[in-house]
């Protein structure tokens, strides 16, 4: 067996196939590895150790995505720690890193199992995303920020608890708000801006180009993704990016993808009266899994949206590109590219999404073009199952 190194630090990041479908429905529109979890993505994570890194993906998403042809592949759901890369960096031709029966990397042609054990964080089901958010913001707020100077605070009338906790980038706006970084840091991306009356509790990051309106009440574990708005009353919540809560409502252990809106007083149940553990429905398996939680609100795919007053109930999946409105709870598993609410469903035809979507898009300077087209395609068919009111 060769035994050279892996010294270019190329990577494809793969997609396991039981993990993806358990990651659906944010993994019908991205690689596992493009997830948001803590500040960064997976992806952005592993770049930040010193990786350069690529896809191994389902085919409609390589023409995005791109696809990689490194010999050296890593677990896209695997988020990295110095102990981690560095094993990895350490792989040697013909070596496989495992834990606990669970790939971790693999190199080409791989016949001899290293195991690996140290800590790691693999993430499996969509309800690890928000569950596991404070952990990974810490470690990405430490990763970010080493060795590094935050930008100092202009305005005499916000106040900061922990100061030592916030780091502040270039660009952001402060007005009048409460910040306390006590209890978890507090990471304020490039050209942000955070309205008057806010309140916010770390741990918390708010990603390059997002807004916290008026008097949000931020209660901690929450990743505001990029070019976002947020507002109301928000706790351990993940937004991926482009997407909208500006309003009064409360989100909380959620999960939001892409272009995605919540109208004004959406709220969603985090808990069940009975305080029964939360089920949440699996792609994997086509039922309602256990999540072992006792908090679960809502997942939410790229491109879905909902209208003012909108109540979801515990533990409800919307899949991509659905569109919900109307009075009383929807069904706990909205099927993607639903266009209704709880008095039934008809379909959003793909026609009708793209208009939406580009106009969406447009508004944040993104195109929605010919590959989101045909990645848009794709998930229709792969999701016309779940929607069985065509079938009637």
């Amino acid at each position: 067996m060769e035994t050279f190194l892996f010294l270019c630090m190329e990577i494809a990041l793969f997609d396991s196939p039981e993990i993806r479908e358990q990651l659906k429905p944010f993994t019908f529109t991205r690689p596992v590895a493009e997830i948001r979890i803590g500040i960064l993505k997976i992806s952005e994570k592993w770049e930040k150790y010193g990786f350069n890194v690529g896809f191994s993906t389902q085919d409609y998403l390589q023409e995005k995505f791109g696809d990689s042809s490194a010999s050296l592949k890593v677990n896209g759901a695997l988020c990295p720690n110095a102990q981690l890369a560095d094993a990895i960096k350490q792989l040697k031709a013909g070596e496989q890193l495992v834990a606990n029966g669970q790939v971790l990397a693999t190199s080409e042609g791989a016949a001899e199992q290293v195991e690996f054990e140290g800590n790691f964080r693999l993430v499996e089901h969509t309800w690890d995303i928000f569950r596991n958010n404070r952990e990974q913001l810490e470690a990405d707020f430490a990763l970010i920020t080493a060795g590094r100077t935050s930008q100092e605070i202009t305005d005499p009338h916000t106040v900061v608890y922990g100061k030592e906790n916030l780091f502040i980038e270039e660009g952001a706006s402060i007005r009048a708000a409460i910040i306390d970084a006590e209890n978890g840091p507090v990471y304020i991306g490039k050209n942000t801006t955070i309205q008057a009356g806010t309140i916010i509790s770390g741990a918390f990051a708010l990603c390059e180009g997002s807004t916290v309106n008026i008097g949000g009440k931020m209660r901690g574990d929450i990743t505001v993704g990029p070019y976002s708005k947020i507002g109301g009353e928000v706790g351990n919540s993940v937004i991926f990016g482009y997407s909208n809560k500006a309003h009064d409502g409360y989100l909380g252990n959620s999960v939001i993808g892409e272009w995605c809106n919540l109208g004004a007083d959406t709220n969603t149940s985090n808990l069940k009266n009975n305080y029964a553990k939360v089920k949440l429905w699996d792609y994997a398996t086509g039922r309602f899994a256990n999540t072992g939680l006792q908090f679960c609100g809502l997942m939410m795919g790229d491109h879905s949206k909902c209208s003012i007053n909108t109540m979801f109930n515990t533990g409800t999946v919307t899949g991509v590109g659905a569109n919900i409105f109307g009075a009383g709870f929807p069904r706990n598993f909205v099927p993607s590219f639903s266009w209704g609410g709880a008095a039934g469903f008809t379909t959003f035809q793909p026609r009708k999404f793209y208009e939406v979507a580009d106009a969406a898009m447009g508004r944040r300077g993104e195109s929605f073009d010919e590959v989101e087209k045909r990645i848009v395609d794709r998930v229709f068919e792969l999701t016309s199952e779940y929607r069985i009111w065509d079938k009637a």
